[in-house]
């Protein structure tokens, strides 16, 4: 008679790894939802903490920067866009370019969702002609995850800001597109000093080689060397060698109270 036991503890086996591998993406996904609520609640406790009043030439910023670096001294700005979920700090770490990959921007913790951050290539002023701001896809809709909302038309063609908060400033920048892109570095691929190279980044942003692309057709403005780019970049799940990139242009600068 044929020996059924053997199967039955493969079959057991099996059974018993698939359990531990639910378990272990369950807690993964619990754990970064968890940094990422730690790192966008500090909206709601930074806006109801500043109460000065706006006046007529400034606009009020209700981002508490004493607070937040209190908690994290490499909090430098605060990102907005509206229509998605994106609502958190920008970090820039002093002691390596990929250390907020996997750590939070809330206490430095490890995260594997991290934050939204920069690489020191990028002043912290926002007056490089290109500034790449890092954030993840795929953990929930946390971080940069919605993002990808961009993809669907009618989506983008209703929201089109994305706002930056400094200690000093609200930075408006107009949605010029949104696409897929390759995994090259950005700033370690093109020398943005270079006039030249940088209209051909103007260029490609406006006209993107991407079968998967939205380009605004309501920019009032020639973007030229003279402006200041913003660009957020994202991952695709399952495409590791593919970057969703949302650009936009300065088109206001305030300073704020």
């Amino acid at each position: 008679m044929e020996n059924k036991k053997p199967k039955k503890v493969f079959t057991l086996l099996a059974i018993v790894l698939i359990i531990v591998g639910v378990g272990i993406t369950a807690y993964q996904l619990i754990s970064s939802k968890q940094a990422s609520d730690r790192d966008s609640n500090l909206a709601s406790t930074v806006s109801t903490s500043t109460t000065v009043e706006q006046t007529e030439s400034k606009p009020k910023n209700n981002i508490d920067f004493d607070s937040l670096q209190k908690q994290n001294d490499e909090i430098y700005a605060w990102i907005k866009v509206p229509g998605t979920k994106v609502n958190y700090p920008i970090v820039q770490s002093r002691q390596s370019d990929n250390f907020y990959l996997k750590h939070n921007a809330t206490d430095k913790g490890y995260s594997a969702s991290g934050a939204i951050f920069t690489q020191s290539m990028n002043k912290k002023d926002f007056t490089d002609r290109v500034t790449l701001i890092y954030g993840h896809n795929g953990y929930g809709d946390t971080y940069f995850t919605t993002l990808h909302r961009f993809e669907k038309k009618e989506f983008f063609d209703e929201h089109d800001k994305i706002v930056i908060y400094t200690p000093t400033q609200k930075l408006t920048y107009k949605i010029v597109s949104a696409f897929k892109y390759d995994d090259r570095h950005i700033m370690n691929s093109f020398d943005f000093n270079d006039n030249q190279i940088f209209l051909d980044f103007i260029e490609m942003i406006q006209n993107p080689k991407s079968a998967n692309k939205n380009v605004t057709n309501t920019l009032d403005k020639e973007i030229t060397i003279d402006d200041n780019i913003v660009v957020l970049s994202t991952c695709f799940t399952g495409q590791k060698s593919n970057r969703y990139l949302v650009c936009g242009v300065l088109i206001n600068n305030e300073e704020t109270n």
